[in-house]
């Protein structure tokens, strides 16, 4: 008998990163999405570039709430999808309103939780997504975690040991399936009118940044000052901060709307430096090969930076950290080091562990 899997998502980061479970798991998979990026430029588009069909949205109103609000009507609302359509097991992942609240509604219930790039910490509980993390560490039944470090993280927690596994990221295949061939890659480089090894690629939406209208205008600064043309394709949140502030782009930096995954990691892929607040980017450029400066405060992912590909940094020392990273030899040396982030097998690892998380005989 086929099992019955829920795959909750509500992120773009979630949908890149379930994509090869989602198709690792086949007909047992039932993807929910829960409407916390409520924009279709970080939804729909997602969901097309990853060749998944629009799953299924039991939610409404849930995009634009406040923290709060949006757990609570997220696990009110998929306790009682998973009362009138339970699975046998659900699966979450990585740290977003999204997973706290399908973890702790299927927990709740009783079903099987299985958490995907489990054991991620940050030790700052000023960040919201460590709250998460540590909320859903203490209900998941299976911990997916992506690195032996993240494993340590669940262990010296209190994590049965049985319950911890060691998978990989599915940011590898995913970035490997989804980043375009070189003639695309040249094309869409031509289309933003970019050179390749000859700009920056920048992104910026997490609140310590977009929040503080200071920061911000120090960012952009930076960017402005870095000698290179910069790209910024604008998040909502982002494009929200720069009109509420009145903060000054500098000429160097042209800001784009939001792109789909395919083009930014073809944009990635050309660029001479990434300067970024995500933590997806963060694992993505240790597959691309790419150096990146992390405009953030503390990092859940030391794994790219004690791996070189990183550097974390203050809005004011962006410019120190890029010289770091682009001193001469070290792209070069990036470009051919392996990602600390497994062997691109992460989904069929998982899938295999979800499968035994729902008792049911494995597929094929």
């Amino acid at each position: 008998m086929t099992p019955r899997v829920a795959v909750v998502m509500g992120t773009r980061p979630e949908i890149i990163k379930l994509a090869p479970v989602v198709a690792a798991l086949g007909p047992a998979a039932r993807p929910l999405a829960t409407g916390q990026h409520w924009d279709a430029a970080l939804t729909d588009v997602f969901f097309a570039g990853v060749g998944m069909p629009r799953p299924i949205q039991p939610l409404r109103g849930i995009g634009g709430r406040d923290r709060a609000g949006q757990v609570a009507a997220m696990l009110t609302g998929l306790t009682e999808w998973f009362r009138s359509d339970r699975p046998d097991v659900v699966v979450v992942q990585g740290d977003t309103n999204s997973a706290n609240a399908g973890a702790q509604a299927a927990h709740h219930l009783g079903i099987a939780v299985v958490h995907v790039e489990a054991g991620l910490r940050s030790h700052d509980r000023a960040m919201p997504e460590e709250i998460n993390r540590l909320v859903i560490g203490a209900v998941a039944d299976v911990h997916c975690a992506a690195t032996a470090g993240n494993a340590e993280h669940l262990l010296r927690a209190g994590a049965p040991p049985a319950s911890v596994h060691v998978t990989g990221n599915t940011i590898v295949e995913a970035t490997r399936s989804t980043l375009p061939d070189a003639a695309r890659r040249a094309a869409l480089q031509e289309q933003y009118g970019v050179r390749p090894d000859g700009y920056v690629l920048a992104t910026v939406h997490r609140p310590e940044n977009t929040d503080d209208p200071a920061r911000l205008q120090a960012l952009l600064h930076a960017l402005g000052e870095l000698g290179l043309p910069v790209l910024l394709p604008l998040h909502p949140r982002t494009r929200a901060a720069l009109a509420a502030s009145g903060a000054v782009v500098p000429a160097a930096v042209r800001c784009t709307a939001p792109v789909d995954h395919p083009t930014f990691l073809a944009l990635a892929a050309g660029a001479r430096l990434l300067v970024s607040d995500s933590g997806g980017v963060q694992e993505e450029v240790t597959v691309l090969g790419k150096p990146l400066v992390v405009v953030r405060t503390s990092t859940e992912r030391p794994e790219a930076v004690d791996a070189g590909f990183a550097v974390l940094a203050a809005p004011g020392a962006v410019g120190t950290a890029a010289e770091w990273l682009l001193r001469p030899g070290w792209p070069e040396e990036l470009a051919h080091r392996p990602s600390p982030f497994g062997d691109g097998r992460a989904a069929e690892r998982i899938a295999a562990l979800v499968l035994a998380a729902a008792r049911v005989p494995a597929l094929g």
